[in-house]
């Protein structure tokens, strides 16, 4: 414990943290842009009638109009980030508003947006202001060319966590035998440019379902080892142009792609920040003062490493959650978010919802598009606590109506990676019966197949 106490305090140079920062900080400010260009906003968060909500965050809602506000906020705060000026409250603030996106509508759930809000929070306790940022040109307290050598490892440990959880997601016999979901996707890939000749070939999939857990399993060990470290990069810059280009997953490839440049060496840093401070003619010999930031051995700092090993002992701990679910993940998707299970089914789904008078026994059929967009009914048609969360909807809406003595059944049916339609849902329950938990939900029907893995 000696031994490892002195390794992760061991001072080492703060130019990798401060350009992850400027990095991290351009990449958020991009991504607001983008979502309001691109009318996002509007079209997701309040055009809709209904929100999905996760469990136990249901009283994170849109805002209205006033929601373009809270978009505003966190691209502010991206920018304050990529300055480094009043660089904590200016994180507090992206961590807490970019999740509270987050949160407000499950279907739009992507890994990567769990990814961002993860590492904004883990961003909270390291000293990012320290080197080549407005905090530590005027305040010469907050002026460290040296931080402790944690502050850096952390932030490869979590790209770590990501990529193997990531890659022995893959090992399944969907994945490695049938190449599925790819062999359904590249199919219709055949107009990609330089590569869309390939994309309807047979072994093609195969090659990209092992090459891609192969990756994922390795790429790691690849960027820690110093021989091998610009290879690695060169495949990680390869593989993520390639899923962009392939597949519409939004930013995630270019946040994998520039936060891999935390595992070069300080002199590689040292490069980048030389080339931003002449390009915008900023005198930078101030922060080259020998300063080591020393951490002081108090109640806060005891709370920091206690709250920074709690947050990864979830890390690890978290994935693995469904193994205390029966039945196959991938059909009831219990444990499944949060999982670092990526791009790894093809499902679609049918559900209509059947309301019932309990009193005089007549019943109809709801028109979903009256409800849901055609996004959120694409989602909901294929997860379990979706169609309960729209089931109770919908009670309360023909409440209002004065049916308030109502049953409500479903008739769901499901395709997961190429397999038939198959009924998903019991159809004699009666959903309004149901409550969401963390509890198995008996009322999935069971999986007809068997997949192979972890």
């Amino acid at each position: 414990m000696h031994k490892l106490k002195l390794f992760s305090q061991e001072p080492v140079e703060a130019a990798p943290l401060a350009v992850f920062r400027i990095l991290f900080g351009i990449l958020m400010l991009w991504s607001m842009l983008r979502f309001w260009s691109y009318g996002w906003i509007e079209k997701l968060y309040i055009a809709p009638k209904f929100h999905f909500s996760f469990y136990g965050f249901e009283w994170v809602k849109p805002l209205g109009l006033w929601t373009y506000g809270l978009f505003f906020v966190c691209g502010l705060s991206a920018i304050l980030i990529t300055l480094g000026f009043k660089y904590r409250l200016a994180m507090l603030t992206f961590f807490l508003s970019f999740t509270y996106i987050e949160l407000m509508d499950k279907t739009t759930y992507l890994n990567h947006y769990y990814f961002v809000s993860i590492l904004s929070f883990l961003l909270l306790f390291l000293p990012a202001n320290a080197y080549f940022s407005l905090d530590a040109k005027y305040d010469k307290s907050k002026r460290f060319k040296y931080v402790p050598k944690w502050n850096i490892d952390v932030l490869k440990l979590l790209l770590a966590l990501v990529y193997i959880y990531a890659g022995l997601a893959k090992l399944n016999s969907d994945w490695l035998l049938q190449a599925m979901p790819l062999k359904i996707w590249l199919a219709s890939k055949t107009d990609v440019p330089l590569m869309g000749s390939l994309m309807g070939k047979a072994w093609v999939p195969y090659v990209f379902s092992w090459f891609g857990a192969l990756y994922d399993l390795t790429i790691p060990f690849l960027l820690l080892y110093k021989p091998t470290r610009w290879l690695a990069f060169f495949l990680v810059a390869v593989f993520h142009i390639m899923t962009s280009v392939l597949f519409n997953i939004g930013m995630f490839p270019y946040i994998m792609i520039f936060s891999t440049l935390i595992f070069f060496d300080a002199g590689f840093h040292h490069k980048l920040l030389d080339f931003l401070s002449k390009t915008f003619r900023w005198d930078t010999s101030v922060f080259d003062a020998k300063a080591t930031l020393r951490e002081k051995h108090n109640t806060l700092t005891i709370l920091k490493y206690g709250i920074v090993s709690l947050f990864f002992a979830v890390q690890l701990l978290l994935p693995w959650r469904y193994l205390t679910y029966p039945g196959e993940l991938f059909w009831t998707e219990e444990g499944y978010r949060f999982s670092w299970r990526v791009m790894l089914m093809e499902k679609a789904g049918y559900a209509q919802f059947k309301i019932v008078n309990k009193a005089s026994g007549k019943w109809f059929y709801v028109d979903n598009s009256e409800f849901l967009t055609p996004f959120q009914e694409k989602q909901m048609a294929f997860q379990p606590d979706f169609i309960l969360e729209y089931a109770h909807f919908l009670r309360d809406h023909f409440a209002k109506e004065g049916q308030d003595t109502i049953e409500i059944y479903v008739e769901s049916y499901v395709t997961l990676n190429g397999r038939r339609s198959t009924e998903f849902i019991d159809p004699k329950v009666n959903l309004l019966e149901q409550r969401e938990s963390f509890k198995h939900k008996k009322w999935v029907r069971p999986f007809k197949d068997d997949i192979k893995g972890i």
